[in-house]
């Protein structure tokens, strides 16, 4: 994470395709992991898209739904990714390589390219998948799936980047 200063909180941006369903439940489960770890001046966290469908509207019904039984409520409105956010973020955080491909076309400079990593980067070893799939099309196992390759891939984002460690 070369643009991150050690002192400064850790700026991450997670990023899916219509920014309802993936990434505002990266965003949940890492704000949930930073809080309960009494960190949150340690974190800036945001989430957003890179299409433009569902600008202004709340997570999918499904997946407030799923990540409500795990104690989350996912209230980000989605947005699209923006130029700036490079500027804003140490790191964004790709759902796929579509997502990355995508990332990287807005990215203004190679620099900024570089802030961009895949989810999967964060997952623990031997885990099956190398992207977080969209479960837009899928049913309850979809958004379970998700849910848990999230849990997963933030905890250890987590752990790998806890600015406590930086100081």
């Amino acid at each position: 994470m070369a643009s991150h200063k050690a002192g400064e909180p850790v700026r991450v941006l997670f990023v899916c395709l219509g920014n309802i369903c993936r990434s505002p439940a990266a965003e949940g489960i890492m704000r949930d992991i930073v809080s309960r770890n009494d960190d949150e001046a340690g974190w800036v966290i945001d989430s957003a898209g890179t299409g433009r469908y569902h600008i202004g509207d709340l997570p999918d019904r499904r997946m407030r739904v799923h990540a409500r039984q795990r104690g989350l409520e996912l209230t980000h409105r989605a947005r699209q990714v923006e130029t700036e956010d490079f500027d804003n973020f140490d790191l964004i955080v790709a759902m796929d390589a579509s997502n990355a491909m995508n990332l990287r076309r807005i990215a203004p400079s190679v620099e900024a390219a570089r802030k961009i990593v895949p989810m999967a980067d964060f997952f623990s070893t031997g885990a099956r998948y190398d992207h977080v799939p969209d479960p837009y099309y899928e049913g309850s196992e979809g958004f379970e799936l998700v849910l848990d390759l999230l849990q997963d891939g933030c905890g250890n984002m987590y752990d790998i980047l806890n600015p406590k460690t930086f100081q």
